[in-house]
């Protein structure tokens, strides 16, 4: 590997912290509005009258037209310049907001998130290339690590903020918030340093609708595994191939169109054309490992900040301020490790802190299986979320950095597209999958454990819709029986059948996430393996040509 020398740190220029403060906010929005929508599950659950899984549409919603379109949103960066195209992407995230706050219905409440989405996917690769337009050197290291730490900020705040808000006023307030910081950061935005952009980059629309198409087809197929579907389909699914569900088939070309924007971007690039995506920020091993292991610590942290939420509202029926609560030790550790982890890059190298990270992930994880009970605040079932927020917010960080050293500063916008498709792709699948393994584990220990409960008779099962099983309170369902011919000892049995196959339904779906956080130690093991003090080349030794 080759080396460069460090900068000396007596030759920088101090630049002003206040542009920071616009970058920092234009973070904080997206992460807040993201973290804010698990918070207030029930209260949008009662407010539209519709199933857990339909709120995680809006989730999935958001990230996948970020993931869908965040390399057209860097492309606009480059091209208009960063700044410019903040601030209307800026505008639009603020009307966005308001159609969020005062939407009447669930599907105008996804739409609010795709529109929000639609603008988060020029703001996130606009933020990196703000950073490098605005610092360098230390300063730009510091802010790199700033950024990383105003989303972990987020986090606490929107589950603080959104769970105060949504017990004692209601779920809306809390993303009426983000209308008026959104209006802040368009103002602080006029201090940020202003390019004319270049007029010669080109947008490759065929690249634009490939790169769309996959993603959009592999999150909307991941999303409704559960309703269409994981093999035969099912009667929701809205067509079927000889009986087969739609979302595998939606997954598998997602995936072909994935490999197709690869070669067409690698034929483009090679004809001297202007590619969507600089293959240049993935052609190296320790680049795709990066992006592998950012893509799985991702989808984990978003499956786990669905189930929590989940299983504390929906199942225990506690309040949004209960869930703040019991989430509150992981999003501070996740907090303070992504700011402190930076001072490990002197003594450790990314490839052993990638791997003491997912280690760390795993042992969270299994321990959570092993431990969670009806009580959140438990110490033990504590620990578990600390210690998966310390290897969750050491890895954000770290890959982030990794993508950000190994490319040189005028493919920051790239950059900063590739890491906001793997990073909302992977919150989407995370979320679909983790609530289409819950309801789908609830579902078969549902009907097992009434198989095997005599007092639920045959009689009663028919007066049931047990066709489409999903995750609700013992309240729900004592009132769904009182419809029913059911007696006392039939309801408390009912209850109790609801109550234990829900905790081994989440229970199983931990082991098989930490499962999933194990296997990603093996791209975490092809790190770039750097010794201290070290600063790689972008154009020597990392398989570039130059």
């Amino acid at each position: 590997m080759t080396t460069i020398a460090a900068p000396a740190n007596h030759a920088e220029t101090q630049e002003s912290w206040v542009p920071m403060i616009a970058i920092a906010l234009g973070q904080m929005i997206m992460s807040f509005n993201v973290a804010s929508l698990p918070v207030a599950l029930s209260g949008m659950v009662k407010s539209f009258n519709v199933p857990p899984t339909t709120v995680a549409t809006g989730i999935v919603a958001y990230s996948m037209l970020v993931a869908g379109f965040v390399m057209l949103g860097a492309k606009l960066v480059q091209r208009f310049g960063a700044a410019r195209v903040f601030r209307v992407a800026v505008i639009v995230f603020c009307a966005g907001q308001a159609l969020m706050t005062f939407s009447p219905t669930a599907t105008l409440m996804i739409t609010a998130q795709a529109a929000i989405g639609a603008a988060a996917s020029v703001i996130v690769p606009a933020l990196v290339a703000l950073i490098a337009e605005n610092y360098s050197g230390r300063q730009q290291a510091t802010a790199v690590g700033a950024l990383g730490s105003a989303r972990a900020l987020a986090g606490v705040l929107a589950f603080v903020i959104g769970g105060v808000l949504g017990t004692f006023i209601g779920w809306r307030p809390a993303f009426g918030i983000l209308i008026a910081v959104s209006a802040i950061v368009f103002l602080l935005s006029f201090r940020l340093k202003t390019t004319d952009g270049r007029p010669d980059v080109k947008i490759d629309m065929v690249g634009v609708v490939l790169a769309a198409a996959a993603i959009i087809l592999i999150s909307f197929g991941f999303n409704n595994l559960n309703r269409w579907g994981l093999g035969i389909a099912t009667a929701h699914a809205p067509f079927n191939l000889l009986g087969l569900s739609p979302a595998p088939i939606f997954i598998v070309v997602g995936i072909v169109l994935g490999q197709a924007f690869l070669m067409w971007t690698h034929r483009r690039q090679e004809a001297g054309k202007t590619p969507l995506l600089a293959l240049d920020v993935i052609d190296s091993p320790k680049e795709r490992a990066a992006v592998y292991a950012l893509f799985v610590v991702v989808a984990l942290e978003a499956a786990l900040n669905f189930t929590v939420p989940l299983y504390i509202q929906i199942v225990q029926g506690q309040s949004p301020i209960a869930t703040a609560v019991a989430m509150m030790p992981f999003n501070l550790t996740v907090f303070f490790t992504a700011m402190l982890v930076v001072r490990l890059y002197s003594t450790l190298t990314p490839q052993r802190i990638g791997i003491y990270g997912f280690i760390l992930c795993t042992l969270g994880l299994l321990w959570l299986a092993f431990v969670v009970r009806n009580d959140w605040s438990a110490v033990p079932v504590l620990f578990g979320l600390v210690t998966f927020g310390i290897g969750q917010g050491a890895l954000v960080t770290l890959l982030f950095n990794v993508l950000v050293t190994a490319s040189p500063k005028e493919l920051a916008g790239d950059v900063g597209s590739l890491r906001g498709t793997t990073q909302n792709l992977a919150a989407a699948v995370g979320t679909a999958v983790a609530g289409a393994l819950a309801v789908g584990l609830l579902t078969t220990i549902m009907l097992g454990n009434i198989a095997a409960a005599p007092k639920l008779t045959p009689e009663l099962q028919a007066q049931v819709d047990l066709d489409s099983i999903n995750f609700i309170s013992n309240d729900r369902l004592q009132t769904v029986l009182a419809g029913t011919s059911a007696s006392p000892a039939q309801v408390a049995e009912a209850v109790r059948v609801n109550t234990e196959s829900r905790l081994r339904a989440l229970k199983i779906a931990l082991l098989i996430l930490a499962g999933l956080a194990m296997l990603a130690i093996i791209p975490a093991s092809r790190l770039p393996n750097y010794i201290p003090g070290e600063i790689p080349d972008p154009s020597q030794g990392t398989g570039r040509k130059t």
